[in-house]
């Protein structure tokens, strides 16, 4: 259209593929009169897209060069299997392997823990830094992301518990990763699910969130590749543990818990 074409069926052949008006639709919208501000106004507005992609290139390649001084770790991890992540390539993810650079220097595969994409590692790398050993424990580690409860006491009374609010970087990447693994068919995203049904979807989040800090802490300082179990051993982990409560619990009242297809065949 900068260029002239003012056609509507010309232009309307142009229709993403994920739009979900129809190019008929997309048509009979194109239709009308075109004024001459309209089109300045359109050429300076991909002007400015194209100098804001040159300008975004350039970082990349920054980030890249970046990536390749950094010394290599000595481990031999052979064939990298699949991303885990499906979330599909963002329109302004690094123009390079984000995932192999990372490998190289890390020595772990962070793309293997659920909800995070290479990019997603990146950035937490880009915020956290790749020494994890400036904090203890990993419980130092999610406190420092306000990721962990508070612990506020007085007189021996504890007063609140919730979460500090903070504007860290990396806390809001850790959230938004809990936000797209709660839709998976994971461990994790069962562990999400379950716990929006209960305390709702604001604690999920955050509580998820701690997951996913405690993993990296544990993936870049002792190494440890995440294997997910399922949604299906997380529900059976859940049940064993209600039905043990709830034993203990009969018990204390002088009762026995026994199920149900096991009373009937003793009658």
């Amino acid at each position: 259209m900068v260029a002239g074409q003012r056609d509507p069926a010309a232009v309307a052949t142009y229709r993403d593929v994920r739009c979900q008006a129809s190019e008929d639709t997309i048509r009979e919208a194109l239709t009308g009169h075109y004024r001459r501000e309209h089109g300045l106004a359109l050429s300076q507005a991909l002007e400015l897209y194209d100098r804001y992609q040159e300008r975004i290139a350039a970082c990349d390649q920054e980030i890249k060069a970046t990536l390749e001084a950094l010394p290599d770790e000595d481990l031999s991890m052979g064939a990298l299997p699949a991303v885990r992540s499906k979330k599909s390539r963002q329109a302004n993810d690094p123009r390079f392997e984000v995932r192999e650079a990372l490998v190289r220097v890390l020595g772990a595969d962070l793309s293997q823990i659920d909800g995070f994409s290479p990019y997603t590692a990146l950035k937490l790398v880009g915020e956290c830094g790749m020494d994890m050993s400036r904090w203890p424990t990993a419980k130092h580690f999610t406190s420092w992301l306000t990721l962990a409860p508070g612990n506020k006491i007085s007189g021996g009374k504890v007063l609140n518990t919730k979460t500090r609010r903070s504007a860290h970087r990396a806390a809001k990447i850790f959230r938004l990763a809990a936000l797209n693994v709660g839709k998976t068919h994971t461990a994790l995203g069962a562990f999400y699910r379950r716990l929006a049904s209960r305390v709702g979807k604001a604690k999920a989040v955050t509580a998820t969130a701690r997951k996913l800090a405690v993993l990296l802490y544990n993936a870049l300082r002792y190494g440890l590749a995440y294997e997910d179990p399922g949604a299906s051993y997380y529900e059976k982990r859940h049940r064993e543990r209600v039905l043990k409560g709830l034993r203990r619990r009969a018990k204390e009242f002088g009762y026995e818990l026994t199920e149900v297809g096991a009373a009937a065949g003793v009658s």
